[in-house]
């Protein structure tokens, strides 16, 4: 199948993209949203689901990956997920769009992230 938008567009794009985020044109999280789309458009004919950003517990986490809690935990101490934690005080959380990013992987996309 021949997709409208290249890969080789999508580097160039965000490559045209990282002046403006340095100048503060365009904010980071902006050039992220839009470079992932754009990754997403190129790689699968579809953009990324609307979502709302936010911090999630393990729990969540778990549970968007289709996970028992204790699998989650063993397989995250073996850092067998590309999305790393991020501590909240004492509290645990992960970016729901992260793991989103990754259940939305397929194959050897993952190994490149």
């Amino acid at each position: 199948m021949d997709n409208i938008l290249r890969l080789r567009t999508v580097k160039l794009i965000n490559s045209l993209m990282h002046p403006l985020v340095t100048e503060g044109v365009i904010r980071v999280n902006e050039e992220q949203l839009i470079a992932s789309n754009l990754k997403r458009l190129a790689t699968h004919g579809e953009l990324m689901p609307p979502i709302t950003p936010k911090l999630i517990d393990q729990r969540e986490a778990a549970e968007m990956l289709g996970l028992g809690l204790s699998n989650f935990k063993k397989l995250e101490k073996e850092n067998a997920f590309p999305f790393k934690r991020r501590m909240v005080g004492s509290s645990v959380r992960y970016r729901n769009l992260d793991v989103l990013r990754y259940i939305m992987m397929e194959g050897n996309e993952q190994q490149e992230e």
